[in-house]
């Protein structure tokens, strides 16, 4: 048995798999808002991180209806595309038009890119921002693509050893990888695996057969979703249709 074999039978991965889109962001949703409302009862406030592209646009709607303290909750980005807030390649831009809106909309934003600020004064400026965040986050929800990343820990990715390291001392990392067309901004591994709980929302059966790849043999850097299902198994859980 390899030493991956003996952590994963120790620390078993929670999996809820759905028979549509429509069914899993009901229940996804109401699995977020309650973890969201028991956070903001027990200290005050929530620190609720999400991710971008099309998978989330069903999920965010229906959350955003659900009966939430909002303006305690804390929103910001696992990762950003530098593009500008109308791009529609931009996580804000989905953000602000899917999941802040009805009750949802009292939630406070933290954005994570600015591309009006040269690289160095962006990533200032995203690290403290995430710094002045309530940490660890109360909630993650991760993506992942069909190359196996998570928020912009790509393959290849000039920064991904780093991003992927949870003693690196930086928040938020630049990011350039060859499948990614524009330069990015990504949490690290200090934010991501601390958080409290983590939620990775995949769709579709080419990444189900991604999903069970990476839970095989390989390095990380091959598939850079291992780094969550190896080093946060005990509090991952996993929404699939």
């Amino acid at each position: 048995m390899t030493a991956l074999a003996a952590d994963l039978e120790t620390a078993p991965i929670a999996r809820r798999e759905f028979p549509s889109s429509e069914s899993l962001a009901e229940a996804f949703a109401e699995w977020t808002s309650s973890l969201l409302q028991k956070a903001v009862a027990a200290r005050g406030e929530a620190t609720f991180i999400v991710s971008g592209g099309a998978t989330p646009k069903r999920y965010f709607e229906v959350l955003s209806q659900k009966d939430v303290d909002w303006s305690r909750v804390n929103i910001t980005l696992a990762d950003e595309r530098r593009v500008s807030d109308d791009d529609p390649r931009s996580n804000a831009k989905l953000v602000r038009e899917h999941l802040l809106q009805n009750r949802a909309a009292e939630a406070r934003f933290a954005p994570l890119a600015d591309n009006r600020l040269s690289p160095d004064q962006e990533l200032a400026a995203a690290q403290a921002r995430i710094a002045d965040l309530p940490l660890p986050a109360d909630l993650i929800v991760l993506g992942m693509g069909e190359n196996g990343h998570t928020a912009s820990w790509f393959p290849g990715g000039d920064n991904l050893e780093a991003a992927m390291n949870p003693g690196e001392r930086a928040l938020v990392l630049p990011m350039n990888a060859p499948d990614a067309p524009e330069p990015r901004l990504t949490l690290t591994a200090r934010v991501i695996l601390r958080a409290q709980a983590i939620a990775l929302h995949i769709e579709g059966e080419g990444k189900r057969a991604v999903l069970e790849k990476a839970l095989g043999d390989g390095p990380a850097s091959e598939l850079p979703i291992r780094t969550v299902l190896r080093s946060a198994a005990e509090k991952l859980t996993v929404f699939e249709a």
